[in-house]
């Protein structure tokens, strides 16, 4: 089978959905399917063993002047009138800009695919919007759906509204008809969706975020980590719903409990957190075992602390329901310690790791997250290899060979 994919970014640095399009890029081509790229990086990047094209972005244009226009305003005179422009439009004029790019590209393509796929980042969807205004590749045409969309389908406490929401609702009510098929990292999230959209219902498949392999380049630690100690690690973005004070607070009642404990102990908080920079302050002062560095990192660095911590953290927002499958899942699978899961009851994380997974809690039950810690900090006393994940389900749910069922599948049904 031939594979167009049409994506935001193959940078993995510049964000998780960058990363988590490069692993499911780079294990369909490993499946053995022939896959072509179109990426709007901005950047010359390629992947190994596949073709890879970076859109030019077009530099000529009424929409990209006004763009910059737009954001001189912006920038040197602090005048805003994106949310004006978009309540008329739907859209900023870069956006326009950028997907018309996407399409000039597309129109001069000579490949034939057999599968034409959209893969997006945060609440972009660039590449749907191209390929929704080219018809011709609607027969053949996979949208893959990472988050939900509009930004005030977001489940609670997340939701906001845009002043461009009805606009945007008309745009992915018209892709949940016009793509052939919608794929989806979570099964919760397919169904969240398709409350809003029913046609994914009939069109949609779930493709979890992908194992992919990675060799890490720099195995050396930072001063910070101590392979020796019961390291409880939080990499990724502190958002301002993913609060960590219940963690936190989970630890002080840990350590009141077990004295002791304090020397062979540490919580990592490694990643951007700005929402939460005074309190963290605050807890820095009085907690030496709690390490936080609010910046971003290269993958390769965390990707390390990762695969050498005693415990990866997930927090999620309190909530009813968080059907978000985060992007870092399958490297903490891939890692192999233990996951402390911090979300809500109905999540597609607890749902993956199963309902009897032992070291689960909501994000704010401070009482629980200290019983799991001294539960997890015996356990590692006894022997730290008792900390090892070791669930060749999940290892299995998120490789190479079920991807290629999934669509082998669609090919096997006639769907492509």
């Amino acid at each position: 089978m031939k594979i167009l994919i049409v994506v935001d970014s193959i940078n993995i640095e510049d964000s998780s959905g960058s990363k988590a399009n490069v692993a499911l890029i780079n294990n369909l081509a490993e499946a053995g399917f022939e896959v072509f790229v179109f990426h709007y990086t901005l950047k010359n990047i390629q992947l190994e063993g596949i073709q890879c094209i970076a859109i030019t972005e077009i530099k000529y244009s009424t929409l990209y002047f006004l763009s910059r226009l737009q954001r001189i305003l912006s920038r040197s005179f602090n005048i805003s009138v994106a949310p004006l422009l978009e309540k008329i439009f739907g859209f900023s004029f870069t956006f326009f800009n950028d997907t018309n790019s996407i399409i000039k590209c597309l129109k001069k393509m000579t490949f034939e695919p057999d599968l034409v796929l959209t893969l997006s980042k945060g609440g972009s969807f660039r590449p749907h919007y191209a390929v929704l205004k080219c018809p011709e590749l609607h027969r053949n045409w996979m949208a893959y759906i990472h988050d939900p969309y509009p930004f005030h389908f977001y489940p609670r406490p997340y939701t906001w509204v845009e002043s461009s929401y009805k606009q945007k609702e008309i745009f992915f009510a018209k892709v949940s008809e016009k793509a052939k098929y919608s794929a989806f990292p979570s099964q919760l999230l397919l169904e969240w969706m398709g409350s809003f959209y029913p046609n994914f219902l009939k069109t949609g498949v779930v493709i979890p975020h992908q194992n992919a392999r990675y060799e890490i380049q720099n195995q050396d630690f930072p001063s910070y980590f101590d392979p020796l100690k019961l390291n409880l690690l939080h990499a990724g973005n502190l958002m301002k719903p993913r609060s960590p004070e219940g963690l936190i607070e989970g630890l002080l009642l840990f350590f009141d409990k077990n004295k002791d404990a304090r020397d062979e102990v540490r919580l990592l908080l490694l990643g951007p957190s700005s929402n939460y920079s005074a309190m963290l302050d605050n807890y820095e002062k009085i907690i030496p075992e709690l390490i936080v560095h609010n910046k971003s990192f290269l993958f390769d660095d965390v990707y390390n602390i990762q695969k050498n911590t005693s415990v990866n953290i997930i927090i999620e927002a309190k909530s009813e329901i968080s059907p978000f499958l985060p992007a870092k899942f399958p490297h903490c699978v891939e890692a192999n310690k233990t996951i402390l899961s911090l979300s809500p009851y109905l999540s597609e994380v607890k749902r993956l790791l199963g309902v009897d997974y032992e070291y689960w809690s909501e994000v704010d039950d401070c009482l629980k997250i200290s019983e799991l810690i001294e539960q997890l900090y015996y356990l590692w006393k006894e022997d730290p290899d008792k900390l090892l994940l070791n669930r060749v389900d999940l290892q299995d749910y998120l490789s190479v060979n079920y991807l290629k069922q999934i669509i082998n599948n669609l090919e096997n049904n006639n769907i492509v």
